[in-house]
């Protein structure tokens, strides 16, 4: 399969040499996916999908162009890249596009260390049913839960190729399993639903399907009764299955395009403090089992360990070659690409400093506030970081619990909310955004 997948890519670089082309890169995915859904004990769904798709990036001058398709024929290949010539010609021109030097190229690597392929292969649809299957019984098996909505069991497994002319040839495959379990609780007077599921590199690593079941069950009935909170100002935990999502909205502010383009409301704050001191946030692309892993970048440039956040501080941008020349930078390795686009900047693994406090602890240091376990919408001033979101979860009220919450909205100002965040020590390390639960003193609610 590598080698077909090789050949592929230099087949479409060599043809758009031919057709005209300065310089050329090209992609060639292939890809399988098997997904199972069971409702009522009873096989609901069954889908299998297989293909194979290429995309090519042909480069005349500062002009660029992108193609793709999933037709691999020889007369297909030499089609999209005339094409692709010409809508070259006719680009708007741009000094900052164009390949790596060949001495920015990775020159050995060993994917292997970063065991993204599980060696024990597809499992049977059987197998994958049966793991379907546990989850929806142990959910159901939850007092207050009158039915499952999905419980699903899937494996997808990807082999990728990237060549360009200037040397660059590599790639590696990459297989996820997953379950997953939609609960329902029912208490007469209202419906509340939760979830709970797992995915990993090694289907062997994955949590026990009953016990997903099971937490699904018990987060849709601890949902039940939900009632807007009060309106004002208060602290708000967010806990871990979303803190992920604060973090993101950093990584989206030092994405390398946004900055070049001076829509980040990071834009001028390199080198200043934007997180508590003490606090880091670290890119590791060379995690074994996990899912963000991977030896070199769609340019085909090293991946390396980096602090995008360190002691506080931001230390940079993330950066792909056309965006870092733009700002007068050098690339940090970070360029990702599907088939249908040139590269952009991305980000791997990351990780947030934990703190020394579990949730239960966080939630007693709050005191009256808000616990927010799932959120819907999002309105993020790209320029400013005015923050504001729907927001579901539970009321806390002297340290403890005490009911459920929907429909309500947390706004604040992202800047502010992450200098002044409180981390918990509750991050999941097998995934490829660890970040802990996250206590913000001070949002504003809107509820009733």
């Amino acid at each position: 399969m590598s080698q077909a997948l090789n050949d592929l890519t230099q087949a479409l670089i060599d043809a758009a040499l031919k057709a005209g082309a300065g310089a050329a890169d090209a992609i060639a995915v292939r890809g399988s996916s098997v997904t199972i859904d069971m409702r009522g004990g009873a096989l609901e769904q069954a889908e299998r999908a297989e293909g194979v798709e290429i995309g090519l990036r042909v480069l005349i001058g500062g002009r660029q162009a992108n193609v793709s398709a999933s037709d691999t024929r020889p007369e297909t290949i030499s089609t999209l890249a005339e094409r692709a010539v010409a809508m070259a010609h006719e680009a708007p021109e741009d000094p900052n596009v164009g390949l790596a030097d060949p001495d920015q190229l990775i020159r050995d690597w060993d994917v292997s260390a970063l065991q993204l392929c599980d060696p024990a292969g597809e499992p049977a649809p059987d197998a994958l049913a049966q793991m379907a299957q546990e989850a929806e019984a142990a959910a159901l098996g939850v007092s207050g839960v009158t039915q499952v909505q999905s419980a699903s069991a899937a494996y997808s497994g990807r082999a990728m190729h990237i060549a360009a002319s200037n040397g660059f040839s590599g790639g590696y495959k990459r297989t996820d399993t997953g379950v997953s379990c939609v609960a329902i609780a029912d208490s007469g007077a209202g419906m509340e639903r939760d979830y709970d599921g797992d995915s990993r590199v090694f289907a062997a690593d994955l949590r026990d399907p009953a016990e997903i079941g099971r937490i699904a069950g018990e987060r849709a009935v601890e949902r039940l009764g939900a009632r807007k909170p009060p309106t004002g100002s208060y602290p708000v935990l967010f806990d871990e299955r979303i803190s992920g999502t604060l973090i993101g909205h950093l990584l989206a502010a030092v994405n390398g395009a946004s900055v070049a383009r001076g829509s980040s409301w990071l834009r001028d704050k390199l080198g200043e403090v934007v997180l508590p001191e003490g606090l880091s946030i670290i890119e590791d692309p060379h995690r074994p089992r996990i899912g963000g892993s991977r030896p070199f970048d769609a340019e085909g440039l090293p991946t390396r360990r980096r602090a995008i956040v360190e002691n506080g501080v931001l230390m940079g941008w993330t950066l792909d070659l056309a965006n870092a020349r733009k700002l007068g930078m050098q690339s940090t390795g970070n360029a990702v690409r599907g088939t249908s686009a040139p590269p952009s900047p991305g980000t791997w693994n990351i990780a947030l400093t934990q703190g020394s406090q579990s949730r239960d602890d966080l939630i007693a240091e709050m005191g009256t506030g808000l616990l927010v376990t799932s959120m819907i919408g999002s309105t993020i001033n790209a320029n400013t970081g005015d923050y504001s979101r729907g927001a579901a979860g539970f009321w806390v009220e002297n340290g403890e619990i005490t009911y459920a919450v929907n429909e309500c909205t947390i706004a604040g100002s992202l800047p502010e909310m992450l200098k002044a965040m409180i981390p918990g020590n509750d991050a999941r390390t097998h995934l490829s955004r660890v970040v802990p639960s996250i206590l913000v003193e001070g949002l504003t609610l809107a509820g009733t």
